[in-house]
């Protein structure tokens, strides 16, 4: 499976192009710079199939309508979103494109409707999880324990997993599951309550 990380806005948003290596992609998070976005398309070959957003968050779908009308592609959220799209799709599911699956993880807790995507030796977090941190939970919908439960859940995947989070937040714009076991503070053992209280809620 092939990734390209996309710097995009003033957010410090990521953009993700997955790809299989089939001639087909995803895009995952469109925003701002969709000239980014569609020129890394045109140079590696590829065709978007769909769009997917981790969540609801106009930061990571500011950029549906435009992409659609220059790609055709089909817009995919978790069937808990509110917004507009064209698929719905629900824990265990899975986005298939040329070559290469995204299965749906639904993660709850910045948002109602978030989710991750799980590849081949990768995840691409969203909001959920950042490198050294994670999602906000006092916007509308946010629920530290619902995170909570969301992240014990990432805490259980193979260490090896690079992880591609929704922004570029921490000291480095990647990192794999197992150091953020090992060093993301919102990863270390510690109760629900415990949690809650440390995000405020």
């Amino acid at each position: 499976m092939i990734v390209r990380q996309i710097a995009v806005g003033r957010m410090q948003n990521f953009t993700y192009v997955v790809s299989g290596g089939g001639g087909e992609a995803a895009v995952v998070d469109p925003s701002w710079d969709l000239g980014l976005v569609t020129g890394a398309l045109d140079e590696s070959g590829l065709r978007a199939k769909y769009i997917i957003n981790t969540h609801g968050h106009f930061d990571h779908v500011t950029g549906n309508g435009e992409l659609q009308e220059i790609t055709g592609a089909r817009i995919v959220q978790h069937e808990s979103s509110e917004l507009e799209r064209d698929i719905s799709v629900a824990e265990g599911g899975a986005v298939e494109i040329a070559g290469a699956a995204l299965r749906v993880m639904h993660t709850p807790g910045h948002s109602p409707d978030s989710m991750c995507l799980l590849g081949d030796g990768l995840i691409l977090s969203g909001d959920t999880l950042f490198v050294g941190s994670c999602g906000r939970v006092d916007l509308p919908g946010g629920s530290a324990r619902d995170l909570y439960k969301s992240l014990q859940r990432l805490r259980q995947l193979e260490d090896s997993l690079v992880l591609y989070p929704g922004h570029d937040y921490g000291g480095t714009p990647t990192s794999t599951i197992g150091a953020e076991k090992a060093s993301n503070p919102v990863m270390q053992p510690r109760t629900e309550d415990l949690f809650a209280e440390m995000m405020g809620q």
